[in-house]
């Protein structure tokens, strides 16, 4: 109960008094200020540095997504046009021949042999699959009991 009194007459002595002390900034003060400081601008430094990481990395990945969508779009196109294009220009080189084929007999500049129709082009065929022999397992030898 001695514990209790002295509690007592020390909020007393507060309550009669009832000003507060206030304490002026020293060094000490100035100090761990700045050290919060640093550790603040250390951790918003590494958080923006790794957004921006992130950022670029996402950026670098739509870019290549991008490419990759262009060119096989462009393929795509290439393929579509060749396709189109090709039978066109085969009944072209066909229609010449057969127009100057008559001009060419009347001048003697007949050639000497006739060239065959050019085909159209095939597309690429498949590598066939390698196949690999089984490996069949060695003869197994019974060991000898060493003693």
């Amino acid at each position: 109960m001695a514990t209790l009194r002295k509690n007592a007459a020390r909020k007393n002595a507060s309550r009669k008094n009832n000003t507060t002390i206030a304490l002026e900034p020293n060094l000490r003060h100035a100090w761990l200020a700045s050290l919060g400081l640093l550790v603040a601008a250390r951790r918003e430094s590494k958080a923006a540095a790794q957004r921006v990481v992130s950022k670029a990395d996402t950026a670098i990945a739509d870019a290549r997504n991008a490419m990759k969508r262009a060119e096989a779009d462009l393929r795509g196109g290439i393929e579509g046009v060749r396709d189109q294009v090709q039978p066109k220009v085969m009944k072209f080189s066909s229609d010449v021949e057969a127009r100057l084929a008559p001009v060419l007999d009347k001048l003697g500049l007949k050639s000497k042999h006739k060239r065959a129709a050019r085909k159209t082009r095939k597309p690429a065929a498949k590598k066939p699959a390698l196949r690999r022999a089984t490996r069949t397992p060695g003869k197994r030898v019974a060991k000898k009991a060493s003693r």
